[in-house]
């Protein structure tokens, strides 16, 4: 039996994007113009959406001059889980030690 996608109906555009954020996008593309076999250009684009959280999960690349001693990238390199409860997202050590939120 096949998998069907679901479709929340009631789901608004922050939603969307908050989902983007925490999984991640990242678009790669290879464009070549060739004439006759000969390749005349070539691009290459790598592009990545994420939050900082997601980001410091995998692993990606920031490009160079990007400071990473701020408040956020601070707060993203806790670890993180959804309590099982309210689903609310808080650092592991938080929840195993006090609970749910």
């Amino acid at each position: 039996m096949p998998l069907e996608a679901e479709r929340d109906s009631t789901g608004t555009l922050i939603d969307v994007i908050g989902r983007i954020l925490d999984k991640g996008l990242v678009i790669n593309a290879d464009i070549t113009v060739s004439v006759a076999g000969v390749e005349l250009l070539g691009i290459k684009i790598r592009a990545a959406l994420a939050s900082f959280e997601t980001t410091a999960r995998y692993g990606l690349e920031f490009p160079s001059g990007t400071r990473m001693d701020t408040a956020a990238w601070e707060e993203a390199m806790v670890a993180k889980e959804s309590c099982p409860q309210c689903d609310k997202r808080v650092p592991t050590e938080e929840l195993l030690t006090i609970g749910c939120p």
